[in-house]
């Protein structure tokens, strides 16, 4: 109560009860998610450069890991709720998943690269299942559903996400600016990729492990117990049913798909725009590098932008920055400076998304309670998170898939014109297409206008 009483309430007058320590603690998780993702997204190039694998055996592995991983979600919400430990109900996982997480990563490139392809293929499939649809879904569904847990604030909510947004953008920024460049001074071989996942992997288990230390579940009493009281008594398809009544869920599961399929195709191509279009891979680290900036100022203006326009505008603003770059792109798409600070505009639209996805998305919780009167928290999460995994499975299956089509050869150091309208259009069209459809999605979700009636309505009703 004394922290309560010395932190106040936000401008909507709900109670505050986290410091700054408390975001840091809570936003080092993602170092490991954001890992786990990242890495996965460079596995289709490791896969065809680095171990001989097919272009279309690669996206298509990743995409059926990845529909496997969001079948899962779907039941680790139930076993969240179900969840019963001395140290709550989503803070167990976090400790649970840290040795596992350092494993997982290290074995998804030991794949034998001098096996035939039927072996490196079902050797893929095993490993990618692993990492996404058991580790990475048992640390992300409680991850997404402490939000909730955590506060009912916006305002925290909102730093919740940039802060976890931060982490999560710097570690697969580090990633796609030195996996490349890093590896080929270690050889550029597989066992330099291994060496890389090792640190990675063990980097995973420690953010875990500060996570569940720092993580609290104070708001049980506002979140949790309606929560098990609801969701204990619905089955999975009545979940569903009120989930898909819900509009704004609904938005955000599309939204989610959109989104991740443009951070799995734009944390995958650069390595092949920069190899084949601009003629050297190790670019990539200085695309990544000048990308930086557009990033913090980014990160830096969110949060007031929010408070002026409010989530959903804000991310909607974001989007017609992002539809203008990238038609600019297609005018120059040979052009290294247009590449260079277009390529960074767009890479700036999807900011203000990746720090408030999932605070839009857990703010859909409390309009289903208001209009339904059933409160449901982990189905919420991981039923949306279904959504965003199918989005970075298609992403994935889609570099492989077009790659494929366009005859790219991962063994030539110069392409067929095919493979390079391949690459471009993995590069520019693609995404321009999917930042649309997003802005779209968004002039539709208008719930941040009704969120605090719906706050205070809530309050009354107990």
């Amino acid at each position: 109560m004394k922290k309560s009483k010395i932190l106040g309430k936000d401008e909507n007058g709900i109670q505050l009860s986290m410091t700054t320590k408390d975001f840091l603690g809570d936003g080092a998780a993602t170092i490991a998610l954001n890992s786990i993702t990242t890495l996965i997204g460079m596995l289709t190039y490791f896969y065809t450069d680095k171990v001989g694998l097919s272009a279309a055996a690669a996206g298509t592995v990743i995409l059926v890991a990845k529909v496997l991983d969001a079948i899962t979600d779907l039941f680790m919400g139930r076993i969240v709720d179900g969840t019963k430990s001395k140290y709550g109900k989503v803070r167990p996982w976090f400790l649970w998943m840290s040795i596992p997480a350092v494993i997982s990563i290290i074995a998804l490139f030991t794949i034998p690269a001098g096996a035939s392809e039927g072996f490196k293929t079902i050797y893929a499939l095993i490993t990618n299942t692993t990492v996404t649809a058991i580790v990475y879904t048992a640390i992300a569904i409680p991850y997404a559903s402490l939000i909730a847990v955590r506060t009912r604030s916006i305002q925290e909510r909102s730093k919740m996400g940039i802060t976890r947004a931060v982490f999560g953008y710097l570690i697969g920024m580090i990633i796609v600016i030195g996996l490349v460049p890093i590896t080929n001074l270690l050889g550029g071989d597989q066992r330099a990729w291994i060496i890389v996942a090792v640190f990675f992997g063990v980097l995973s288990g420690l953010s875990l492990m500060v996570t569940f230390k720092a993580s609290k579940e104070e708001n049980q009493g506002a979140a949790l117990s309606d929560k098990t009281k609801d969701e204990e008594t619905l089955t999975m398809k009545q979940s569903l049913k009120y989930l898909f009544s819900n509009k704004y869920w609904v938005i955000m599961l599309f939204a989610q798909v959109a989104v991740n399929m443009i951070y799995s195709i734009s944390g995958s191509t650069g390595v092949y725009y920069t190899k084949y279009i601009l003629m050297n891979d190790n670019l990539v680290a200085v695309f990544g590098a000048v990308g930086l900036i557009p990033v913090f100022v980014g990160f830096g203006i969110t949060g007031p932008m929010i408070k002026k326009f409010g989530l959903a505008k804000t991310t909607r603003i974001a989007f017609i920055i992002g539809i203008l770059a990238n038609t600019v792109r297609i005018f120059m798409p040979y052009s290294f400076i247009a590449a260079l600070v277009f390529g960074s505009l767009s890479t700036f639209a999807t900011i203000p998304m990746m720090a408030v996805g999932g605070v839009l998305v857990n703010n859909t919780i409390e309009y289903g309670e208001w209009m339904y009167g059933k409160k449901i928290v982990g189905m919420t999460n991981s039923a949306n998170s279904f959504g965003a995994k199918v989005g970075s499975g298609l992403g994935a299956a889609i570099i492989g898939w077009v790659l494929a089509f366009g005859n790219y050869n991962g063994l030539l150091s110069v392409q067929e014109p095919s493979a390079i309208f391949s690459i471009l259009s993995l590069s520019i069209y693609i995404p321009l297409v999917l930042i649309v459809v997003l802005y779209l999605l968004m002039r539709r979700y208008d719930l941040d206008d009704k969120y605090q009636m719906i706050v205070t309505e809530l309050q009354n009703r107990k």
